[in-house]
This record gives structure tokens, C-alpha cells and sequence, in this order.
């Protein structure tokens, strides 16, 4: 009684069916409808009734035609059981199509869990074997072209287990430890090591961990364990045997962005605009390149390698999506660095920028070399042209702020006077900049030599010890505008000896910082001999216009010319006297900074002058008229020593800020 409940049941299930199901979609909906509702509907005894009642309505009416035309040799068997009509009219059921229901059950399983399908090993082997059948019936259903029906039925059942395996994908390379526990010797985070936490970022109130520099670039990060390597390498395989490669890729590259941003993050790295890097206060941006630097070489020398070296392990064989992921991946964080690169060499092009600029420069261009294997595919070259264009770019601009150095030398006015002619705050600027940058001779050399060191795309050998390069030719034209310049600001001093102090100050340091750095390569011999002649020159413009008039009084005539009468002679000393008074009133207050040059000018002066005045001394007392009314109120010693005791003042110059404030200009005391 039960069995023919059953197929009484079955009867009506198939009648039901026939009834309702106008497509196969339709028929196949049902069928599934009835299996969930009652467990005696399962979809095998529904499939089985149906081609049994199939196959049984041909024998039967097979039968019936050979009747007619013959006589049976046996007695008859019973007949079947009744086939409903509703069962006899269905048509039979192909292998493709057998093929796709059960594929259908065994993905719907899977595709309906409510956990990673990776989190059980054997799930993930039965859930891609199960993909593997789909993804060949798909292709012998495309290949066959007779069913479209049924190959559009396998088609959404691919795209559901083609996005079931992006979101195990994606789950496997952002939350790898979810599947399993990192491999020994993985990348991890450190929690027991200490981080600087900068709460001023400007990402908000929450402080963010700012990596510590690393000075090491021989590494690779592990991001993923080698078992999550292999496992989203076989889903990948999947998805493109199935022709989903591009989404793959895109999941890869949505997946690994995350975790650059943060690793980025880290470093200290935030995006800016053009606008807000052309308006930051220098001293800002100054910190912004400081965090720049070591940022971009961890990007370019670890990160970006280490990505490129996942994804090639990830699309083995299977390119060229492999590149596309890469790409993708990497592509935000490589043009925001780029893009800071760029704003900072179309800021302002102040002196001061130089040697932050030239960081930045040579940072990117060490570098170079390296990116060739890592963006070696179609893909990623642009990315490659992109951080060679910066490097360009960075140069060009060390260019600019180096040349920017002699307007402003040119520029600068002649308002204010040194006190006492010392050196003036223009020249030890430009002489410690210069000295300063020739640290980085190199680079200057570099980017001074044309197309920044290539020449049809050949690099140019710099010489060390030539003087006449683009780089040594353009220092001895800033030499030449701050000489000019020096002469046009002593011309405010009103008293020429002075004049001459001042450029005799400023030259001796021009010298001294020449001689203590590589100037004294890139300019030469002939150019430092020019330059002692000038002090020297200038040396005797001083002790002619300082004391000419002393040696004058001192004169007493000589052998056949005469002698002086005595009272002439006593008016001499008493004119000596206030003239040495006066000079030394007035020069106790001018400066020679350099110990050597005072030195020597002391010497100059004390040679002619005492030796000129011993010799009026020795005219006075050898003069019978003149010895009685002698008074004699300065020793030849005295004398010598008032002028040891010249050029010792300090001069002072009004500081704000730490900067020497002359004319329009503001010049740092110190380089």
C-alpha cells in the first residue's frame, strides 16, 4: 500500500509538472519546490519516475504496433503498471542535462553557506572539483550549440560560483588568519615592539602608528602563508579558466589596497593636494619631504616588490591578469607619492628648498635601476615612466632654486651697511650655500650637464677635477654677480678706507670658504689667484686712504732736500698726535674678521708708520731749537702699540629671528 501511495504521489508530482512548467526553467523550479517539501520528492526518484514513465510509454507503444503482424511465442507477461499521461508526454532527459542538476545540488550547498568554504579543507577540494565539471560542461555545452537553454542554465550557475570564489578570494588574502594561522617565519606584526604615534597627523582624533625608518631595503614581506598562497592561486586558476580573469584580478587588487594604504599610513604619508603643498609654511613642508624620503624608499624598495612578488605567485601562469592585479593594486598609493613629487618641484623655488629637493632627487633616482624588473610588463611601465618623469621633474627644479640664487644676489639692495665693514650676512650665506650644496657635487653636476646627466640617452661621465663644467662655469657667474654686489653695497660707506675694509673682509672669507671645500676645484687656481689680488689690492687702497695723511705729517724731507725748520717740526708731532688719536678712535670700532689678514695689515701699517715717526722723533732731537720745547706724548712702542690693538671691534648687526634683515631680502646667518 505505501509503494503505490508513492507512485500515486509521484503520478500527481509529474501531472503537476506537466501542468505548470511551460519552460525548463520552470520544470526544473518545481522540481526542486517538491523535493524541499517532502523528503519521499527527492530530485533523483522525480528525475527517475520521469524517464522511467518515458521509456515505458515507447515500449509500450512499440508493442502494440508488432502485435498486430505477429503471434506472441509465450504467454503474455502482465502488463505494466498505468503511466500517468501526464509522465508518458515528458520528453527524455540527457546526460548534460543530469550533469547540470547534480552539479546544481552539489554548488547550491556551497554557495549557500553561511562560513568560508575554505575554513574545511575537504570543502574547498569537493567545491572547486564541482567547479571544475561545471566550467567543462559549460564548454561542451558553448561547443555543442544545440541547448541554449540548458547552457544559459549552467552559465548563472558559473557566475553564482564565480562570485561565491571572489568572495573566498577576497576573504582568503584580507583575513588569511580566519582559514589558518600564519606559517613560521610570515610577515607579522610585532605588538611587543615599540611605535612613535604622531597624534597631529590630521587623520583625524584617533592617533596613527608611524613605522619606524628602515635602513635595511633587503626585504620581502610574506603578507600571506604559503597555504593561503596556494589556495587563492587555485581559485584564481578557476576564475580564469572560466573567462572571470579581469574580476579576479580587480578582487585581487581591491583586496591587497587595504593593506598598502595602511602600510603607507604608517610611514607618516598623508595625501596632499597641489594647493595645500604650494601653501604650506615652509617649515611644514620641510617635515612633509623629511617623511617623504624614507617613506618612498620603503614603498618602492619593500612594498611594491614584495606586492609584485604575491601577485606573480598568485597568477602563476596566468597572465597576463597577474599584471593587471599588480597594477591595480599598487597604481593610488604610486601616483600619490608621485604627485607629491611633482607639487613640490612646481612650489617655490626659494634657495632654501635646494637640499630637501636634491634628497628627494637623489632618493628617486637611486631607485631607477630597480623598478626596471619590478614594472617590466605592458602594464606597469606607465607607472615606471611616471616615477622617471618625477625624477625629471625633481631635477629641472634643483636647476631652477640653484640658478635662483644669483637673481637674488642681483636683486639684493644696497640699504644697509655692515658696522665696522664686516663680513656681510649676503656673503657668508652664499659662501656656506655653495659649500653646502658642493656636498652634493654630484648631483648638481648631474642635473647642470644637460638632459640631466644623458645625452641621446647615454649618461655623461661627470670629471671630478674639471673646472670648466656647466656646474663649476655656473658657480664662478655667482661669484662674479656677489663680487658686484659686495662693490655696489660698500659704496654706502661714507669713509673710503672703510670701504676698503669692508671687501677686504668679505673677500678673505670668499677665499677661506673656497679653500676649505670643493669650490677650489670647480673654480681653480687662476680664478683664487684673481681673487688674492683683489684683497690685496684692496689692502693698500686701505693703508693709502687710512694714513696717508699720517705718513704726510711724518714727512720731514731728506738728504738734499733740506731740513725743516724746528718749529715746523713740532707742529708736525702735534698733528701726528691728534691724527693717530683720531684713527684709532675711529678704527677701534672697525673689524678684519680673519685673524691672518689683521695680522698683516697690522704689520703694514706698524712698519711705516713707526718707523716714519721714530725718524721725525730723531729729527726733533737732534734739532738744538726744537729739543728744548719737545714734549714727546707717544713712544715709538706706544705707537705700536694703539695700532696692535685695531680692528678688533665687533660688529652689530640686528638679529630677528635668528636672520639678518638687509634691504628686501632675508638672509640666514647661518647654511
Amino acid at each position: 500500500m505505501a509503494e503505490d501511495g508513492e507512485e500515486k504521489l509521484l503520478a500527481t508530482v509529474q501531472h503537476i509538472v506537466k501542468t505548470l512548467g511551460r519552460t525548463d526553467t520552470m520544470t526544473e523550479d518545481i522540481l526542486k519546490v517538491f523535493s524541499n517539501y517532502d523528503g519521499r520528492l527527492s530530485l533523483d526518484k522525480l528525475y527517475a519516475t520521469r524517464a522511467a514513465a518515458a521509456a515505458a510509454a515507447v515500449a509500450a507503444a512499440g508493442g502494440a504496433g508488432a502485435g498486430e503482424h505477429s503471434v506472441p511465442a509465450s504467454p503474455p507477461m502482465p502488463p505494466p503498471p498505468a503511466v500517468p499521461p501526464a509522465v508518458a508526454a515528458m520528453p527524455a532527459v540527457t546526460s548534460l542535462e543530469r550533469t547540470v542538476r547534480t552539479l546544481d545540488r552539489q554548488i547550491s550547498q556551497f554557495v549557500t553557506m553561511d562560513r568560508l568554504i575554505w575554513a574545511d579543507s575537504a570543502d574547498a577540494d569537493a567545491f572547486l572539483e564541482a567547479v571544475d565539471d561545471l566550467i567543462g560542461t559549460v564548454q561542451e555545452l558553448d561547443a555543442a550549440g544545440t541547448n541554449r537553454g540548458l547552457l544559459d542554465r549552467a552559465d548563472e550557475l558559473l557566475s553564482r560560483c564565480m562570485a561565491r570564489l571572489e568572495d573566498e578570494f577576497r576573504a582568503l588574502i584580507e583575513r588569511p588568519d580566519d582559514v589558518a594561522p600564519p606559517a613560521p617565519g610570515g610577515f607579522a606584526s610585532d605588538e611587543s615592539e615599540e611605535e612613535d604615534y604622531d597624534a597631529d597627523d590630521g587623520y583625524g582624533d584617533e592617533p596613527i602608528p608611524i613605522a619606524k625608518p628602515v635602513s635595511d631595503f633587503d626585504v620581502v614581506i610574506d603578507a600571506l602563508p604559503p597555504g593561503s598562497v596556494s589556495d587563492v592561486h587555485q581559485i584564481a586558476r578557476r576564475m580564469v579558466d572560466a573567462g572571470f580573469g579581469r574580476e579576479c584580478a580587480e578582487a585581487y587588487a581591491a583586496a591587497r589596497r587595504g593593506f598598502i594604504d595602511e602600510s603607507v599610513a604608517r610611514l607618516g604619508i598623508r595625501a596632499r593636494t597641489i594647493d595645500e603643498v604650494h601653501s604650506l609654511p615652509w617649515e611644514e613642508l620641510e617635515f612633509d619631504i623629511a617623511r617623504w624620503i624614507p617613506a618612498f624608499k620603503m614603498v618602492f624598495r619593500i612594498l611594491i616588490p614584495s606586492e609584485r612578488r604575491l601577485c606573480d605567485r598568485v597568477f602563476d601562469g596566468l597572465a597576463p591578469y597577474g599584471d593587471l592585479a599588480f597594477v591595480a593594486a599598487v597604481r593610488t598609493q604610486v601616483l600619490q607619492l608621485i604627485s607629491f613629487g611633482d607639487a613640490v618641484s612646481a612650489a617655490s623655488r626659494a634657495p632654501e628648498r635646494l637640499f630637501r629637493v636634491i634628497d628627494m632627487y637623489e632618493a628617486v633616482r637611486d631607485l631607477l635601476p630597480d623598478l626596471d624588473p619590478v614594472f617590466a610588463d605592458p602594464y606597469s611601465a606607465a607607472l615606471r615612466a611616471e616615477v622617471s618623469a618625477v625624477c625629471n621633474t625633481l631635477g629641472s627644479s634643483i636647476k631652477g632654486i640653484f640658478m635662483e640664487l644669483e637673481n637674488l644676489i642681483r636683486r639684493d639692495p644696497a640699504r644697509v651697511s655692515v658696522p665696522g665693514g664686516g663680513i656681510h650676512p649676503i656673503t657668508r650665506y652664499v659662501m656656506n650655500y655653495l659649500r653646502a650644496a658642493c656636498g652634493s657635487r654630484q648631483t648638481l653636476e648631474e642635473v647642470m650637464e644637460g638632459d640631466l646627466g644623458a645625452v641621446g640617452g647615454a649618461a655623461i661621465a661627470v670629471d671630478p677635477d674639471r673646472p670648466t663644467s656647466s656646474l663649476a662655469v655656473h658657480i664662478a657667474w655667482i661669484m662674479d654677480v656677489l663680487h658686484k654686489n659686495l662693490e655696489t653695497k660698500s659704496k654706502i660707506y661714507r669713509d673710503p678706507p672703510l670701504a676698503s675694509i669692508f671687501l677686504m673682509n668679505n673677500g678673505k672669507y670668499i677665499i677661506h670658504k673656497v679653500n676649505d671645500s670643493e669650490l677650489g676645484v670647480l673654480l681653480g687656481d687662476e680664478w683664487m689667484k684673481q681673487m688674492m689680488s683683489r684683497v690685496r689690492r684692496w689692502s693698500l687702497e686701505y693703508q693709502r686712504g687710512a694714513w696717508a695723511k699720517v705718513m704726510s705729517v711724518l714727512q720731514t724731507g731728506g738728504p738734499g732736500i733740506g731740513s725743516l725748520p724746528a718749529k715746523a717740526l713740532l707742529q708736525k708731532l702735534r698733528m701726528f698726535n691728534g691724527y693717530l688719536e683720531e684713527i684709532c678712535a675711529i678704527q677701534s670700532e672697525w673689524v678684519i674678521a680673519d685673524e691672518q689678514l689683521r695680522e698683516d695689515v697690522r704689520a703694514a701699517i706698524t712698519d711705516s708708520v713707526k718707523s716714519a715717526y721714530m725718524g721725525l722723533i730723531s729729527r726733533l732731537k737732534s734739532s738744538p731749537e726744537a729739543a728744548q720745547d719737545l714734549f714727546i706724548k707717544h713712544s715709538p712702542e706706544d705707537v705700536e702699540a694703539r695700532i696692535q690693538h685695531l680692528f678688533e671691534g665687533v660688529s652689530k648687526i640686528e638679529v630677528s629671528g635668528g636672520k639678518m634683515l638687509l634691504g628686501e631680502t632675508v638672509w640666514s646667518s647661518q647654511i
